[in-house]
């Protein structure tokens, strides 16, 4: 009886280990404190999401950093935030092939 006790208890204490909480490290890590992303774009939203389109022949650069005053467009504002941080973010560019 002891032994089963015993087990039954470490069960349940290793069970809790991988129990969600009440808030995820995922949303602890978007919506709180320094570790936030984005300080500045659509910050009452609770998700940015862009939809954009790029016509044959042409490219478009998107902005990664979350830093660009032209959000979502790139201007070039990750140069800056990489120098300050040491980071090397950039931007994502995206081009169409023209039609022929």
């Amino acid at each position: 009886m002891k032994t089963s006790f015993a087990l039954l208890a470490t069960l349940i204490a290793s069970a809790s280990a991988f129990a969600p909480s009440a808030k995820s490290a995922v949303e602890t890590r978007l919506f709180d404190g320094p570790g936030k992303i984005n300080q500045k774009i659509d910050l009452d939203s609770p998700k940015v999401a862009t939809m954009d389109s790029v016509e044959a022949g042409g490219k478009k650069v998107y902005c990664r950093c979350w830093q660009s005053g032209t959000f979502p467009l790139c201007d070039g504002s990750h140069m800056a935030h990489n120098k300050e941080t040491g980071d090397n973010v950039g931007p994502l560019i995206v081009s169409v092939a023209k039609e022929e």
